[in-house]
């Protein structure tokens, strides 16, 4: 018997376009360096050689630059240089992308204030007027201040990502992990190990525990995993059987009502039945219990 979950599901959301500030960054500094180098093609003054699109470091990328080259170098070279800087800007937009994505992404995994980290505006800064104490920015430097930018971009984005799967594998992981009650508001009416049987009085095990609760009040998955079985059983009534990581199984028996099928994923937290007293039982409760790799363990650890 399966009626809809109540459960949601979540979904993340991703921008695909610039910001603003982005947009304005990337057109100064193609304005700098067109500006740059055709102030260098009228006066004649030095100039570097082409520059490759990766992997040159702040010291040869100077020395490269500021080496002797003719008028009619510079003249042919001009393009060559305005390409490799389009794509330069070009992987360091992408990157950029990447990184604000990643950015939400750990903000949401880690319950970060989105206000706080918000990577729809950009980082508040400021300080005093210091024009009259300020320098021109000369095409070497300017290129050489890209190169070191884009590969703080590429190494920042290779950290932001493997934090995201240290974060996400943990949180999977804890999820896996029996943890608390099956019920929201509840007691327990009888507890693990030997007890007198409710219905003869002889000395028996009990091999889980029993929370009283109120009738079709929800029941809820204790932990991640594949539901195993989801049927009315002899003695357990409308029973439930999940099967966690490392050979932990969790039970749910007695429902008035199941809301889950063998083979569903289900969550921890999820809804799966309502409280009851269906099969061999006294009154609405959970009968609960924990085994691993077969054998029966006792769950008051675990709900506690």
């Amino acid at each position: 018997m399966k009626v809809n979950s109540p459960n949601r599901s979540r979904k993340f959301s991703r921008r695909n376009t610039l910001s603003p500030p982005l947009i304005v960054a990337v057109t100064l500094v193609v304005m700098l360096t067109g500006g740059a180098l055709w102030g260098s093609y009228q006066l004649g003054i030095e100039a570097g050689a082409s520059i490759a699109a990766e992997g040159v470091d702040a010291a040869s990328l100077r020395l490269e630059l500021n080496s002797d080259a003719s008028y009619s170098d510079i003249h042919l070279n001009a393009g060559a240089q305005m390409d490799a800087m389009a794509l330069r800007l070009g992987d360091m937009q992408a990157d950029l992308l990447r990184m604000e994505a990643l950015g939400e992404e750990l903000v949401k995994a880690g319950n970060l204030d989105p206000e706080e980290f918000n990577f729809n505006e950009p980082p508040p800064r400021g300080g005093l007027d210091s024009t009259a104490e300020s320098v021109p920015v000369d095409l070497p430097d300017l290129l050489v201040e890209v190169e070191l930018l884009a590969r703080s971009i590429a190494d920042r984005t290779h950290k932001l990502e493997l934090m995201k799967g240290l974060i996400v594998g943990s949180k999977i992981q804890q999820s896996l992990e029996p943890e608390g009650r099956p019920v929201e508001n509840g007691w327990i009416s009888s507890e693990y190990g030997y007890r007198q049987d409710p219905f003869n009085g002889k000395k028996t095990f009990h091999h889980g525990v029993d929370i009283a609760s109120k009738r079709n009040s929800q029941v809820f998955a204790v932990a991640s995993g594949v539901v195993m079985d989801a049927v009315k059983k002899s003695g357990y009534g409308y029973y439930i059987e999940i099967n966690h990581a490392d050979g932990l199984v969790t039970k749910y028996a007695h429902n008035s009502k199941i809301f889950v099928e063998p083979g569903d994923l289900v969550e921890k937290g999820d809804v799966i039945g309502l409280v009851g007293s269906s099969g061999r039982s006294t009154g609405p409760h959970v009968h609960f219990e924990i085994a691993r790799n077969g054998k029966s363990i006792n769950p008051a650890a675990y709900i506690e």
